[in-house]
């Protein structure tokens, strides 16, 4: 069984070296095919392999082992998801075979296909975002290697031009390295010499100041350390994924109608998951000065000018901006999933390289995964995901997140906690009245002079409708009639007022009589209407037509 990936490499997966009965290995091989059509690369491909291999194995264990598909059993099932549930590389297993076994006619009704088909939970997210001492430590390291090299290629780049030119004195050791760098540019290396036992050493080894990679080939060419310096940067500034420098193509400029002080990037960011149609979108970054987000871009270009240029002669079409010098140029391309090398020239960064980069700065694992967490999380919103996956994935399980929101959320409870206090009934209900009590044209006042809403010349300079939320008030049955009354004829302003006038002006009052209607209880509400004066129609008419006041 062969699977072909997007750059047409294919790689063949042997069904009969399965520990299984040939009948299963036919019936599994089958499914594979069938599933394998939507696959576009060759590591979705092993992934699905290694699994189907583990199942095998399982199977091969058990003391009866089916000879195909239709041999499985309720119980075998069981046991192979009883022995994967509780981690989460089990749950990866489980949801990978389960889409092999579902490609098979013969599991697709039945007690099996039912036991097949079960939820399997969510893996539980095992990245976290950086803390902010721990970014800095990983973007300080980063700065530092990538600024280094880019600074010493520009030197050096200077120093080609000029000497292309004709800028620089013959003879002299700039001329020289000038002349050395012109080789460098166009071949990918300084010139060698090779000794009588095949041993071969750096020509000019004294002009250069030394036989390492910075004094030769990495006067014009990033190392492979350096590459994913620069992407771990590329990372944390944009949230980009690792697997996108392995395909990104150099950026353009988009056209600035008199804008000479900024320069505005067009970067085309492939999004593999997204499916069909939706993998590419463009995102646009200006470069203003020092410190904004283009800058990076600017530089990347800069220290990645002449693998580029080169890349371009070796292979013509070739337009990918993450481009390195090999320490070892001509070893096989193992991956082909990933670019080819060109030359002495490697593309793009794998995830190889970030564990590489992160043990040579004593920074544990690879930083990629943490970094665009701590990216998305900082930037509060989706970045080359969907918002589902934004929230259940990135925000909600993120330790960082969950600390920052205590604070938010804290704040938000206080607060709907006090629009709850305001709008409920906040006096006290009686049985009858209180001859000490004053009167309102709503409740009965128990203390005028310690209003919540003092007026200038002193008293209460509260509107009458505002008693229902004063502590000093009483409401006891006498009360009834007209506030039910009042309850309906704000309920029959909501169909003459828009929905935002409606909420501002009596929203609250409304939701203060409904506080009063759950204390009468609906039956003694009920029975109010039937006793509401004309006195309380006419006093009821002023209040809605805000005619009446203190």
């Amino acid at each position: 069984m062969t699977v072909t990936n997007k750059a047409g490499y294919t790689k063949a997966f042997d069904f009969a070296g399965l520990p299984v009965a040939e009948p299963l290995q036919r019936s599994l091989a089958t499914a594979f095919a069938a599933l394998s059509r939507g696959w576009t690369s060759h590591l979705s491909a092993r992934a699905c392999w290694r699994n189907i291999v583990l199942f095998a194995k399982f199977l091969s264990g058990l003391d009866s082992p089916p000879v195909d598909l239709d041999g499985l059993t309720v119980a075998t099932m069981q046991r192979w998801r009883n022995e994967h549930i509780r981690t989460n590389t089990g749950k990866c297993t489980l949801r990978r075979v389960r889409l092999v076994l579902q490609q098979d006619p013969r599991l697709a009704t039945g007690p099996v296909a039912e036991e097949v088909a079960r939820r399997i939970p969510k893996p539980t997210p095992s990245k976290q975002s950086y803390e902010e001492s721990e970014r800095d430590r990983v973007v300080l390291a980063a700065q530092r290697q990538f600024r280094s090299a880019w600074m010493r290629i520009c030197e050096n780049t200077r120093l080609l031009n000029r000497w292309r030119a004709g800028g620089v004195v013959e003879g002299t050791r700039e001329w020289m390295i000038g002349e050395i760098l012109d080789y460098l540019a166009r071949t990918g290396d300084v010139p060698r010499t090779v000794h009588p036992g095949g041993k071969a050493s750096v020509t000019n080894c004294r002009v250069l100041d030394g036989g390492g990679p910075e004094k030769t080939w990495g006067r014009l060419f990033l190392s492979g350390l350096e590459l994913t310096a620069l992407a771990v940067l590329l990372t944390d500034r944009f949230g980009w994924n690792l697997s996108l420098y392995d395909r990104m193509p150099v950026p353009t400029t988009a056209p600035s109608a008199g804008e000479t002080a900024s320069v505005t990037y067009q970067v085309q960011v492939e999004k593999r998951r997204a499916g069909g149609g939706r993998w590419f979108s463009t995102e646009n970054i200006t470069d203003f000065g020092a410190g904004s987000p283009g800058r990076l871009i600017t530089q990347a270009l800069e220290a990645t000018a002449h693998g580029r240029a080169l890349a371009s002669r070796l292979e013509p079409g070739t337009d990918l901006l993450m481009v390195a010098r090999a320490y070892q140029p001509g070893r096989g391309h193992q991956n082909l999933d990933r670019p080819a090398a060109v030359g002495p020239l490697a593309l793009g960064v794998s995830d190889t390289m970030g564990k590489w980069w992160a043990s040579s700065n004593r920074l544990g694992g690879s930083p990629f995964q943490r970094s665009r967490r701590t990216t998305v999380t900082a930037e509060g919103r989706p970045l080359q995901h969907t918002q589902g996956t934004h929230e259940s994935v990135y925000v909600l399980p993120d330790h960082r997140v969950q600390r920052a929101s205590r604070d938010v959320i804290e704040a938000r409870v206080r607060e709907a906690l006090e629009q709850a206090r305001a709008t409920v009934f906040a006096g006290k209900t009686a049985e009858q009245a209180d001859p000490d009590h004053h009167e309102t044209a709503t409740v009965d006042c128990e203390d005028g002079e310690s209003s919540p809403w003092p007026a200038p010349e002193g008293g209460c300079g509260a509107d009458f409708l505002l008693c229902l939320a004063c502590p000093n008030a009483y409401v006891h049955p006498g009360h009834h009639p007209r506030l039910a009354h009042l309850h309906q004829q704000i309920l029959s302003l909501r169909s003459v007022l828009d929905d935002r006038t409606f909420h501002e002006r009596w929203n609250d009052h409304l939701l203060r009589l409904e506080d009063l209607w759950d204390k009468a209880g609906p039956t003694a509400w009920k029975a109010a209407l039937a006793h509401v004066s004309d006195t309380d129609r006419t006093i009821v008419q002023l209040l809605v037509k805000k005619d009446l006041a203190l």
